[in-house]
């Protein structure tokens, strides 16, 4: 849903503005990276400017600091309507390895509504194009199919009882 809605209100081109909230810079080379001419991704009409004012895209990298939380809401405010907001790497999506630490406010979505995720420690350029693409409903969705089972606990695994053996499908599953 939120792809036609890209597409419908961002038809050509995406100018976009990068935001760092306190990484690393691990997803800011990367991001930058993107921006290269071995990637070039102005060829689909993403470009990068300096200020908020003329940006349709924030990517935001980096778990939201609290000295850098009000700049943050302030950009995203500066931003005319209608925007979008990408969040750029672990750290943007839950505040990464510093996600519990006194300055770390949080990720992204503390600071900003968020409307895309992008994972990775830190993501690689072609994953960054690909969210991106994802979200401008520029490419299919690919995904492959999964079935998981786990085994259900608190059961006494010790004791081999009918409960044991109704839930511990996961060992049927290796047997067979």
């Amino acid at each position: 849903m939120l792809s036609n809605i890209a597409k419908k209100f961002f038809p050509r081109s995406l100018w976009v503005y990068h935001c760092n909230s306190g990484s690393c810079n691990g997803c800011d080379i990367e991001i930058l990276n993107v921006l290269t001419p071995y990637y070039d991704v102005e060829r689909f009409g993403i470009k990068l400017v300096a200020s908020p004012r003329h940006a349709d895209v924030m990517l935001l990298s980096g778990g939201v600091t609290r000295p850098t939380l009000h700049l943050v809401r302030k950009a995203y405010d500066a931003m005319p309507a209608p925007k979008l907001v990408f969040g750029i790497g672990s750290c943007a999506t839950g505040g990464g390895s510093w996600f519990d630490t006194y300055n770390v406010s949080g990720g992204a979505e503390k600071a900003v509504k968020v409307n895309y995720f992008i994972p990775g420690c830190p993501p690689r350029p072609e994953a960054i194009i690909y969210g991106v693409a994802l979200a401008l409903g520029l490419v299919d969705k690919k995904a492959s199919p999964m079935e998981m089972k786990q085994v259900e606990f608190p059961i006494d695994m010790y004791q081999m009882n009918k409960a044991w053996e109704d839930r511990n499908v996961i060992y049927q599953l290796l047997n067979d």
